[in-house]
């Protein structure tokens, strides 16, 4: 499993930097950089009203990636030990970003 930091702090998913998702999905098919690339699993937090009382953050959690131009890309799925998810200001799942993306 990937360690994630998440500074989607927009998100309703987003919980001191980390994500309360057992799994998240990166997408960007073509991607050839890193701002070709989302994360897919972004849901807006309107307003700030969503708190998360169901679930912890996760330290750890699988990444599904769409993002198969990337050096960590295996069989669609990241094999970074650590990733950085960005848009600090996100409305919209395309104002986010793998920080970590790498092309081959």
């Amino acid at each position: 499993m990937t360690k994630l930091d998440c500074s989607v702090t927009n998100c309703m998913h987003n919980a001191d930097h980390r994500c309360c998702k057992q799994a998240i999905v990166v997408d960007g098919y073509e991607a050839m950089a890193k701002e070709d690339t989302c994360c897919g699993s972004f849901d807006e937090n309107k307003d700030g009203f969503f708190q998360n009382v169901f679930k912890t953050p996760e330290n750890r959690l699988e990444i599904d990636c769409e993002a198969v131009n990337c050096i960590y890309n295996e069989k669609r799925h990241c094999r970074a030990e650590q990733i950085g998810i960005r848009g600090e200001s996100a409305n919209t799942a395309e104002q986010t970003l793998c920080d970590t993306f790498k092309t081959r």
